[in-house]
């Protein structure tokens, strides 16, 4: 493991921890932090990442985990659903690492983490809603739709394998200021 990597794990680990005592804001920060490696590892020498798919896969399962933790709190469908979709998660993981096809990912997205994040906004903003069965299930399905979609992005088209997080960010800030100069 390159002191590069161990860096960025440290991060991540440190970026995970706020959902164990604020579930919506800590996932929103968990998910910054997790975007974040993308431009640390653009700006940090120190060995680089060796195999960034396999690298964030493992490391998302931090942040994952804290996810679980916090979701395991709740009760009713909002909980088993949690529970289950995480072990799909993870059995999508566990077969990418054995297969090394990104593609699989397709097939194994992580509805987990979206999927806590509108239970977490939900509870937060409307604590009086009860989820359902019914309910639940009709929030999966444009929820696994936009997650499908992200993942065919992601990982089969590899649509912004082609570019680096920071040129990106110049590209947009020479942008803007073009627009107001």
């Amino acid at each position: 493991m390159t002191f590069e990597e161990i860096i960025i794990g440290f991060v991540r680990i440190l970026g995970s921890l706020p959902v164990l005592k604020w579930a919506l804001f800590g996932a929103i920060l968990a998910i910054l932090v997790d975007f974040s490696d993308l431009f640390m590892m653009n700006l940090l020498s120190f060995g680089g990442i060796k195999n960034y798919q396999a690298f964030d896969k493992w490391v998302d399962l931090i942040y994952m985990a804290t996810f679980l933790i916090a979701s395991i709190r709740w009760t009713g469908p909002s909980r088993l659903i949690s529970i289950v979709l995480f072990v799909y998660r993870i059995i999508g993981v566990a077969l990418f690492e054995l297969i090394g096809w990104r593609g699989l990912l397709l097939f194994f997205p992580n509805v987990f983490e979206t999927w806590f994040i509108f239970v977490a906004a939900a509870r937060y903003f409307k604590p009086n809603y009860t989820l359902t069965w019914h309910r639940s299930f009709m929030w999966l399905i444009p929820i696994i739709v936009l997650k499908e979609l992200q993942e065919y992005v992601l990982h089969w088209w590899k649509f912004l394998d082609k570019f680096r997080a920071i040129d990106v960010v110049v590209d947009w800030w020479q942008f803007i200021v073009k627009l107001f100069t």
